[in-house]
């Protein structure tokens, strides 16, 4: 195993294990912190960090064009604000591991809505069997059946609809350009993410700071959230694009869920059931589909060619001008 790959493999495993830990560390800041104020002040930990990263390296933090300022608002108001109430909503009603089997549907459900909202976009056979794949494990995991109790299909139904906002917010993105550095745009989107969260907690009854109880697993949880999961895992997701491209980075969505779950079960106690671990293999199934061209280019290890490097709507990241951008957890 060459240097190389022996450092690519350690980006890749430390950022499933800091993504993986991160759906533990929100059901552990959930136990005594509302949902959306939880997410709020993750955000704002983050953008300070990101911000001052940005600065100390020296990069422009003015946005500059119009583009610049309808990316910011795209990803400030559905990438961080829409994605993240939802996340941290339906985390409260379902096992940490079912966060991460359920975002790990957002590449798979992409290419539907780039058909529908990028006119140049045509979604092929492959990609619209993946799509089907995917809503099958999806339903096998919310189990609709009479015997399914409590807030899991809300849960369940909130975690998608975090998915599916993060596969809409990459898509819309794609119609601008971006004249700021990566972790500028990043910075700024998070900062208004985190306002707009922050406004959405105080106009929900349920979120009340008199409910607010603090303790040292709490502030733990929230410091990784903020500085590990979100900055540090960040400029990790984009050292792995700048290395291996985003296509095979994208696939480290598919390991989270095991460390999610192993994490949980050590720390937390959970448990998953085959019905569950069932229906993330068919939503594996799906991505295998969608992602027929990537995957077979990696089989061959073609690195340098085209479809290893193609960073369109089907990879599971924001993308500007050959840039990705992201808010994975």
């Amino acid at each position: 195993m060459t240097h190389s790959t022996r450092y690519i493999g350690l980006l890749f495993a430390a950022l499933a294990l800091i993504w993986g830990l991160s759906f533990v560390a929100i059901k552990t800041g959930l136990e005594s912190v509302p949902p959306v104020l939880l997410a709020a002040v993750r955000h704002d930990i983050a953008a300070v960090v990101l911000l001052g990263y940005a600065l100390w390296r020296g990069r422009s933090l003015r946005p500059q064009t119009r583009d610049d300022w309808s990316l910011i608002f795209i990803g400030g108001t559905v990438l961080i604000g829409a994605h993240f109430a939802l996340l941290f909503l339906g985390q409260q009603y379902v096992p940490s591991s079912f966060g991460a089997i359920l975002l790990s549907l957002t590449p798979v459900v992409t290419p539907a809505f780039a058909s529908t909202l990028i006119p140049s976009y045509r979604a092929r056979p492959h990609e619209l069997i993946g799509t089907v794949c995917g809503f099958i494990g999806v339903v096998i995991i919310a189990n609709p059946t009479p015997g399914a109790v409590g807030g899991r299909p809300l849960g369940v139904a909130l975690l998608i609809s975090s998915a599916v906002a993060f596969a809409v917010g990459a898509v819309l993105t794609e119609r601008y350009t971006s004249s700021l550095p990566l972790v500028s745009l990043q910075a700024w989107m998070t900062l208004l993410g985190a306002g707009i969260l922050h406004a959405v907690s105080a106009g929900l009854p349920s979120e009340r700071l008199g409910t607010v109880t603090v303790g040292l697993e709490q502030i733990a949880a929230i410091a990784y959230l903020g500085i590990v999961a979100s900055a540090i895992g960040f400029l990790l997701y984009f050292r792995l694009i700048s290395t291996v491209g985003a296509a095979e980075t994208s696939l480290v969505s598919y390991v989270v869920p095991a460390v999610t779950a192993i994490s949980g079960w050590l720390l937390l106690g959970e448990t998953l059931g085959p019905v569950t671990v069932a229906g993330f293999a068919v939503i594996v199934v799906g991505f295998a589909w969608v992602k027929a061209d990537v995957l077979r280019s990696l089989r061959r290890r073609r690195t340098d060619s085209p479809s290893y490097r193609s960073y369109g709507p089907r990879d599971d990241c924001v993308v500007v001008s050959g840039n990705a951008y992201t808010t994975r957890e």
